[in-house]
């Protein structure tokens, strides 16, 4: 590749999957700038958790204590509160199963789901990013981009004072929301209903402690003033809400005082006082909509441009699968940038980016399709129900849909089945292409502290030929063999702690920086340096040593 560039990778898009996706660039070590149009974060919650996979990716670039530190405290309930009514006013709620299997206790993960609005994540985001290196801009709009025979994808950009800018990127990583601009300049088409409603969210300060009447509520469902309204409380006394309801696709955008008739009418307090507040710090913009849809890109990957996020797969919000795949799909796509960027990597592996996300992205959205048809189903016809594709899909938690991955791709070797469905996430056993299982070690530590950096070799307690294969590796590579330098927690029990990676106690397996097992040797191997170093150059698509 010729030339020089300003940045390695261009991020386009600063919430929470841009900024996850440059965090992790930077942790890896690629110089990368992120730009986003808006003057600051927004200052809606949207998403309200952190599952627990989130909280071990993040908790492997140093953000777990913050984003503890940082969580909502939900007053006046040990559980979150989700109930059904006509209004918040009503005298009957009925309750919602928020159908939420998220694992907890330390058997699986050694984290736990914990409650954060998602403004609270993205300020953490990006704090942490600028700390590990990451060029972060936000009020800059991106214009126009081009793909050009240098190797290099070249950005024209503006600032808030009008002032334009070119800069040239290696790589640009789309992150630019449901309407993606650069999807549709690539031509890129989503399959599916695409936007099947569009949502109109307000903030506002609002006493609905009369409508409340002494009740803990969390998040309202509601049927007035239109199907799939909602309310969500932002304090302990129920005087700061986000309001959501579905919104006129080709209607104008409602002024203050309809805004307020809105509020009021799903409460059920028609003279209720509401304030309307800014949803992004500083402007005056209240009202912000956001397209609800269910599809998903037919393509995640043109030249040098890549889709995450909601630029890839648009979902339903039951579930809450849709925030939890866009940080996954930074996280995968983040470590083979690096590792092209880097040199230890062909290009080819980039394309399995696509081969891998893609299918849980279609998975995914199967699921939150199934979970609406059976949580808002009303029988009304004004369920938004038609538009979205028929499914038989049968529901599986939302820990195997979150942490149960099963790639397929030339960046994993020698799965045990050609399926793609995801596995129980207490029956991962090192299969190559799943998740590398947690196990709690000596110091309160767990296993899947040991990646997010580079890869890992694992081996079993007789594997001393394998460690001493890895060092003979052209990459950096760092080891751990069981029972000798990786103790695990309690009774210490190598042989259990081997078994959960499905080799005996000569084997080995390799683990990709991104916590997934890319392949394994179940016992010892004639030539361990020459299997190990095949192994690196399949998965890395990097041509053989000479």
């Amino acid at each position: 590749m010729s030339g020089s560039h300003d940045t390695e990778v261009l991020v386009v898009g600063g919430g929470l999957t841009g900024l996850s996706c440059a965090m992790f660039l930077a942790h890896h070590g690629v110089r990368c700038t992120l730009v986003e149009r808006h003057p600051d974060l927004l200052s809606h919650p949207r998403q309200r958790s952190l599952v627990p996979r989130l909280m071990e990716i993040y908790r492997q670039v140093g953000l777990e204590s913050q984003i503890q530190e940082n969580r909502v405290d939900f007053a006046g309930s040990a559980e979150y509160v989700a109930i059904r009514a006509e209004t918040l006013a009503s005298a009957r709620y009925l309750p919602v199963d928020q159908q939420d299997d998220a694992v907890r206790g330390p058997a699986f993960s050694p984290c736990t789901g914990t409650p954060i609005d998602q403004n609270r994540v993205e300020a953490l985001l990006r704090t942490r990013a600028g700390e590990l290196g990451a060029c972060i801009r936000f009020g800059t709009e991106l214009l126009e981009v081009t793909q050009h025979d240098d190797g290099a994808v070249h950005a024209r950009l503006r600032d808030l004072d009008d002032t334009e800018h070119r800069l040239r990127a290696r790589y640009l990583v789309a992150a630019d929301g449901a309407r993606s601009s650069i999807r549709r300049g690539l031509g890129i088409a989503m399959e599916g209903p695409v936007d099947f409603f569009r949502l109109l969210t307000l903030m506002v300060d609002a006493d609905l402690r009369p409508a409340l009447a002494g009740r803990t509520v969390h998040m309202a469902f509601l049927e007035q003033p239109r199907p799939r309204t909602f309310l969500m409380a932002l304090d302990r006394t129920g005087q700061r809400w986000v309001f959501g309801t579905t919104d006129d696709p080709e209607g104008a955008e409602p002024d203050e005082n309809e805004c307020v008739d809105l509020v009021r009418t799903a409460v059920g307090l028609p003279t209720a006082p509401v304030r309307l507040r800014p949803q992004i710090p500083g402007t005056a913009k209240t009202v912000l909509r956001f397209e609800v849809g269910a599809a998903v890109a037919a393509a995640y990957r043109q030249g040098r441009v890549f889709l995450i996020g909601d630029a890839a797969h648009l979902m339903p919000p039951t579930g809450g699968f849709g925030g939890v795949v866009g940080v996954e799909d930074a996280h995968n796509l983040a470590w083979k940038l690096a590792a092209v960027v880097h040199g230890h990597a062909g290009e080819r592996l980039l394309d399995t980016y696509q081969d891998e996300r893609r299918p849980v992205a279609q998975f995914a959205l199967r699921q939150a399709v199934a979970r609406y048809r059976a949580r808002f189903a009303t029988g009304t016809g004004e369920d938004g129900l038609a538009q979205l594709p028929t499914t038989d899909e049968q529901l599986v938690g939302r820990s195997t849909v979150m942490m149960g991955h099963r790639y397929r791709s030339t960046a994993t070797i020698g799965g045990g089945t050609d399926s793609t469905a995801p596995a129980e996430v207490a029956g991962l056993r090192g299969e190559p292409g799943t998740r590398a299982p947690h196990l709690a070690l000596a110091g309160e530590r767990s296993m899947i502290d040991l990646y997010g950096g580079g890869f890992v070799l694992l081996a079993g307690p007789d594997g001393q030929d394998w460690v001493t294969a890895a060092g003979k590796m052209p990459i950096p590579l760092t080891t751990r063999q069981f029972g000798i330098d990786l103790i695990t927690a309690g009774t210490g029990d190598t042989g259990d702690a081997v078994a959960r990676h499905g080799i005996g106690a000569g084997g080995a397996v390799l683990v990709r920086p991104d916590g997934f097992v890319a392949w394994r040797s179940t016992g010892p191997a004639s030539d361990p340096a020459a299997e190990l170093l095949a192994a690196f150059t399949a998965v890395l698509s990097a041509k053989p040593p000479k």
